[in-house]
């Protein structure tokens, strides 16, 4: 049974919208979600793509992919802006970034 109900949306279709939208000169990390998770609920059918679920213990990822059964966790994903120097999410993370830099 497939439980999303977005178009389906192939991989070529999802960086040409990507382009689309990046050569518009104004999107932000945001702007892009709705393709990824157009994307995401194609390639995993079986599964529930949620964007910006609730905090949980670790944080607030931008995405959760869980079982489409048992309702289990299967994934978490941090979203990031194309061009973002950051992906490991360190800026303004004093105790991190001094973690990762030795």
């Amino acid at each position: 049974m497939e439980l999303n109900l977005s178009p389906a949306m192939s991989i070529q279709e999802y960086i040409a919208a990507l382009d689309a939208t990046y050569q518009q000169g104004n999107a932000t990390e945001h702007s892009y979600r709705g393709y990824l998770q157009q994307l995401l609920e194609t390639q995993l059918p079986k599964q529930y793509v949620t964007n910006e679920p609730s905090r949980i213990a670790c944080g607030a990822p931008d995405y959760i992919i869980t079982d489409g059964k048992s309702g289990l966790p299967l994934a978490f994903i941090e979203a990031k802006d194309i061009g973002e120097p950051d992906l490991r999410g360190l800026k303004g993370n004093r105790e991190l970034k001094s973690k990762h830099m030795q």
